[in-house]
């Protein structure tokens, strides 16, 4: 398992409840936190988001104001792609607009918190 991950690659042992070892391997990224209103999710039985092939805005900072994303959701209105955001917050005026738009399906959009902490938070938002 450590010679598959790599240095960097994490690996989770769990206990089992038959007494077979079995190894799988998962690609991508967990977050340890969800989108920031239900109104986001995409399938209302399990109420989660699914994407396929959506743009990812990354940005290390808060964004409260719709003004600051007005020029990305723009170019991705152009595009009809989803839209992924993960930002370190995202509230107030600017929260409220993407759910607007999400709800009335003028923009597939969700919007996250960047998962970790300071330094580690920067260095998650890179691998990302």
């Amino acid at each position: 398992a450590m010679d598959k991950v790599g240095k960097d690659g994490v690996i989770t042992v769990e206990e089992s409840k038959t007494f077979d070892t079995t190894i799988s391997y998962v690609e991508g990224m967990q977050f340890d936190r969800g989108y920031l209103s239900p109104y986001f999710s995409t399938n209302k039985e399990n109420m989660s988001v699914s994407f396929d092939d959506a743009y990812i805005l990354i940005c290390e900072k808060k964004i409260s104001t719709i003004k600051e994303l007005l020029p990305v959701l723009e170019k991705v209105l152009n595009t009809n792609k989803p839209l992924l955001i993960i930002a370190e917050d995202i509230e107030g005026e600017a929260l409220a607009a993407l759910v607007l738009n999400s709800v009335r399906g003028a923009l597939k959009v969700c919007a996250i918190k960047a998962p970790g902490f300071g330094d580690r938070r920067k260095a998650m938002l890179e691998d990302i």
